[in-house]
């Protein structure tokens, strides 16, 4: 290994200790910010345990866990049986659009009690609260994903 991929990999390790320090599995953070930090344009799942030192096992979940996400992809490899995986285009975006469904999910719990406590409870007040906030955040978050891929594809084609 290059001292050029020690440090990429040194990188690697400090993100993953971010996003697991902010809440994110372990294993997961090691696994995406090997497949963000990598020079390869894929890596397979052995390329991972041997880079991560890890069981098969591990990767498996996690790579399970960042194909759902929508923030890695599995690619075809010609002449290869295994799998091969990659840092999808607009990972990012990607990744954050998918909030949206929890966003949905937290205006409808909302949107279910003030139907029981009324709008003039304190329950219903926070209520009230919490409906409005991911209504704006809904309206306001899709069209700026959609504009981010639109200006990221006009620069970068």
């Amino acid at each position: 290994m290059d001292q050029n991929d020690a440090e990429l990999r040194d990188a690697a390790e400090k993100l993953a200790l971010s996003l697991t320090a902010s809440g994110m599995q372990r294993t997961m953070a090691r696994v995406m910010t090997a497949l963000l930090y990598t020079q390869q344009e894929t890596m397979t799942a052995g390329d991972l345990c041997e880079q991560l030192q890890i069981s098969s096992g591990a990767v498996s979940g996690a790579v399970k866990q960042l194909v759902q996400i929508g923030i890695i992809e599995r690619v075809p490899a010609p002449g290869s049986r295994r799998e091969h995986y990659r840092f999808r285009n607009h990972a990012w975006a990607t990744m954050m659009g998918n909030q949206n469904a929890v966003i949905d999910v937290l205006e409808q719990a909302a949107s279910d009690g003030l139907r029981t406590a009324g709008h003039d409870s304190p329950a219903g007040r926070r209520l009230h609260e919490m409906q409005d906030f991911h209504a704006f955040m809904q309206r306001e978050l899709t069209p700026l994903f959609d504009k981010w891929r639109e200006q990221y594809d006009a620069e970068h084609s």
